[in-house]
């Protein structure tokens, strides 16, 4: 039913790894194939293009939903509902991009309204630079870059506008951020006459409870334990949980508790358990937690 687009490139292999731990696997015939399948009776075409071009075409309605970076939707001005947002880039998980505006660490340069009219700025994002830009008044020259933006400077451009997750690379080349631009993060766009449709839009909401509750799990394991009467309330007292532990009572008196935690709790959480009188502790990988 929905023609759904995912992005090649740097979300490629993150978005891959989403959508089949929400059941969802793309088959094609190889990392070069741009045409796939998810088999899955929500999903009629499945097709991996570059982020760039995935706002607009979703915006026409070639396609009905895609994942791409939000500021691509934003650098294209895509006219598209926005359904949700995924915390993950290239590397996996991140709270957020930053698309940032960066000069020459010795250039004595420390905020945008030091730079000079007719200042040469290189980005591969020239529309959200611009409106950056005009927002603050100030008389910049954007030159659109095709990539190796950190590169350009100081032979070719004095500043950049370019996305970054750590900074790491800037200060690599000797750059130092000065404003943030934007923020950007993976997105769920739907073509908004698509989502009109109360059938397209069932498919679409359920496709995007299957991601979230993918996203969701990751990090996260069901804790099973069992616990005696007398030391309930100190072993329930020690877990953390998305609501309340399900406590249920075991025939010799005793009672048998699980929750969803934190993995990365569990060094520290379960020797404390023990330590209490908890018994039988099991640890269970997730594949989704629907909340």
């Amino acid at each position: 039913m929905l023609r759904f687009v995912i992005p090649k490139g740097s979300l490629e292999e993150q978005t891959l790894n989403l959508l089949k731990d929400a059941g969802l696997p793309v088959r094609r015939s190889g990392d070069r194939e741009y045409n796939a399948r998810i088999d899955n009776e929500r999903i009629s075409q499945v097709a991996i293009l570059r982020p760039q071009e995935i706002g607009k075409y979703v915006e026409e309605g070639i396609f009905d939903l895609g994942i791409t970076g939000l500021d691509w939707v934003e650098e294209t001005q895509a006219d598209v509902e926005i359904l949700a947002e995924f915390p993950y880039a290239k590397t996996g998980k991140t709270r957020s991009l930053r698309i940032v505006l960066a000069v020459r660490g010795d250039s004595g340069i420390k905020r945008p309204e030091d730079l000079p009219p007719g200042t040469r700025v290189a980005t591969e994002y020239p529309n959200i630079a611009r409106r950056y830009f005009e927002a603050k008044g100030l008389s910049i020259k954007v030159i659109p870059s095709a990539g190796a933006t950190e590169a350009k400077v100081p032979n070719i451009v004095d500043a950049i506008v370019e996305i970054t997750e750590t900074g790491t690379t800037l200060r690599q080349h000797g750059l130092e951020i000065i404003d943030d631009v934007f923020y950007t993060t993976t997105v769920l766009i739907a073509n908004r006459k698509s989502y009109a449709d109360e059938k397209m839009r069932k498919c679409m909401e359920e496709i995007k409870m299957l991601l979230m509750s993918a996203l969701e799990a990751r990090g996260k394991v069901l804790l099973k334990l069992n616990v005696s009467a007398e030391n309930k309330d100190s072993v329930i007292g020690l877990l953390p949980a998305l609501r309340s532990p399900t406590v249920s009572p075991l025939a010799d008196g005793g009672f048998a508790v699980e929750t969803v935690v934190d993995e990365s709790l569990l060094s520290d959480l379960i020797p404390r358990l023990k330590e209490k009188g908890a018994a039988g502790i099991l640890e269970i990988p997730l594949g989704k937690v629907v909340p």
